[in-house]
Formats: C-alpha cells, sequence, structure tokens
C-alpha cells in the first residue's frame, strides 16, 4: 500500500512539474511572441509609407524570421533556410547596437536593397516549408514556387559560371547539384528583387513616383530593365558542394549567359512584387526575344 501511495505521489508532482514548466514557457514566450508581431507590423507600414513592395512579405508570419545581428567583414548578410535566421550588419540595427532592425527611413538605398534580397530568401524559405499557394489551384503552375522548381531543372541544372569574376569573358560549364542548382536560383533571384527596391527607390527620389502603379512610370523603368540585362547584372551564385572546388573557390558566380530570364523576372514582377499586368506585358514587349529562356516550361507543354 505505501509503494501504491509513494507511485501515486510521484505521478502527481511529474504531472504538476510538467504543467507549471508548461504555463511558464507560454507565459515568457508570449511576449517575445508580441513584440515579433509589432515590429513586423511596424516594419510592413513603413515600407508602405515609404512606397516599397509589400506583397511578398504580407504572406511572411511576423514569427517566421528570426534577425541576429554581428560584425560581417566578407559579405554584407546571409540568411539560413531552416533556420529561418538572417543575419546582419550591426549596421542594420538601431543605434548599431545588435538589437533590432533600425527603421527603414533611417537605411540607404543600398542597406535596403541588402535587406530586400535577404527577406526574399526569407520568403522563398517560407513556401518551401509551407507549401504556400500565392495563385488559384487550377492556375498552379503559376505560382511562384512552381515556376522555380520548373527553372531550377531546366536552367540551373547546367550553368555556365566564371572562374575568375573579374574576368566575365572568361567562362566554363559546370553541372550542378540539386542544392547547388536550387541555390543558384534562389541567389539570382534575389539580385533582382535587391534590384528592383533600389531602382524604385531612386526613381522615386528623382520623380516622386512608384514603379508599381503604372505605365507612365514604365517609360523611365523598363530601360534600366533592359539595360540592367545587357550589363549582365541578373547573375546569382553557389556554395560548391565538392570540397575540392571549394577550396578553390568559396562561392561560383554564374556568367552572363546563365544570368535570370526574361520569363523569370515578368513572373517575380508579377507575383511577388505585384506590378499591374499592363505593366509586365510592357516590359515583355519591351525587351523581345533576347533575353527569354530556350527551355519548355509546363505551359509551353501544354499549348
Amino acid at each position: 500500500m505505501k509503494c501504491v501511495t509513494i507511485r501515486f505521489l510521484l505521478l502527481w508532482w511529474c504531472c504538476w512539474w510538467v504543467s507549471v514548466a508548461f504555463v511558464e514557457a507560454a507565459i515568457s514566450s508570449h511576449p517575445e511572441q508580441e513584440r515579433a508581431n509589432q515590429l513586423w507590423v511596424s516594419l510592413l507600414a513603413e515600407a508602405e509609407r515609404l512606397r516599397l513592395p509589400t506583397k511578398f512579405l504580407r504572406v511572411l508570419p511576423p514569427d517566421f524570421i528570426q534577425f541576429e545581428f554581428d560584425e560581417l567583414r566578407t559579405y554584407a548578410a546571409e540568411y539560413h533556410p531552416g533556420e529561418h535566421r538572417m543575419l546582419l550588419n550591426r549596421s542594420l540595427s538601431l543605434n548599431a547596437a545588435g538589437r533590432v532592425l533600425k527603421p527603414l527611413g533611417r537605411m540607404t538605398h543600398k542597406e535596403l536593397e541588402v535587406l530586400y534580397h535577404e527577406l526574399f530568401h526569407a520568403y522563398m524559405d517560407y513556401l518551401m516549408v509551407r507549401g504556400v499557394q500565392l495563385w488559384e489551384p487550377e492556375r498552379s503552375w503559376q505560382t511562384l514556387l512552381h515556376v522555380a522548381k520548373e527553372q531550377q531543372v531546366c536552367r540551373y541544372g547546367e550553368v555556365m559560371i566564371t572562374p575568375i569574376v573579374q574576368r566575365m569573358d572568361e567562362v566554363e560549364s559546370r553541372y550542378l547539384t540539386e542544392a547547388e542548382s536550387w541555390e543558384a536560383l534562389n541567389e539570382t533571384w534575389a539580385v533582382f528583387v535587391g534590384w528592383v527596391v533600389w531602382n524604385q527607390l531612386e526613381l522615386l527620389q528623382q520623380t516622386g513616383k512608384s514603379t508599381l502603379l503604372g505605365e507612365r512610370d514604365a517609360r523611365q523603368w523598363i530601360p534600366r530593365l533592359k539595360r540592367a540585362f545587357e550589363q549582365g547584372e541578373f547573375r546569382g551564385y553557389y556554395v560548391p558542394e565538392e570540397p575540392s572546388e571549394r577550396r578553390l573557390a568559396q562561392k561560383r558566380y554564374l556568367a552572363k549567359s546563365s544570368q535570370l530570364s526574361l520569363e523569370e523576372a515578368l513572373v517575380i514582377m508579377e507575383q511577388a512584387f505585384g506590378f499591374s499586368n499592363d505593366f509586365v506585358k510592357m516590359a515583355d514587349a519591351s525587351l523581345g526575344p533576347t533575353w527569354r529562356s530556350t527551355c519548355l516550361t509546363e505551359k509551353d507543354r501544354v499549348n
């Protein structure tokens, strides 16, 4: 009888301890959740005020990204998929204290370009984790994630790289692993996202108008887009998985011939940024076939 009583008391104590620990954890996590919500709402509101893109940011839950800050020497920022951790330079934190993100209005155009580059990585990470569909199910081939998977296979499985970054005319072919090709696509797309944000800020400063609105603004924005394609600005990179190659170069940058295609740019403009359909059509018509992809997508095969 005594053994039964002792066992009962031990069981009761364990249950009580677990319940107390659970309640304490819930209480302690609640302020963190509230803080994350407030910071994210403030970020979206300020982005709207500055007429920066918010469409893809609104898909992200407020507590999805874990912001961290450090004195970065060799790179501007870094996003860690899976961990949902964004490592930024301390200069992007409030008063460079390394605690919270500083207001967007106090960032330079270059800092906002870097931030949006990393935020887009977080967005793609979220789509992969949650399988979020941005468009109607019956038009699933148009979702950003679906297009990304198609382009990964048909454009980033085999790429041209510049072994020496300073010599863009010297190129070599590489067959990429699944992880390498996905990183190459993500970095290429994020480069374009950063470029869009930087140019939006520059034109907004010059004209006071947003490129996200209508046709009139396209007359200034589209020539910039065409010039960027001509100069090969939309080139990403990947980190080689092979140790022997990684000893030669920590990163392999894509050559101009493997830069972003026009189709990819148009999908990002419409689905991630929310450019108007008329604006996207005008960009498509203005740039012509030169920068189009030569690979067939599911849509092309169906048609």
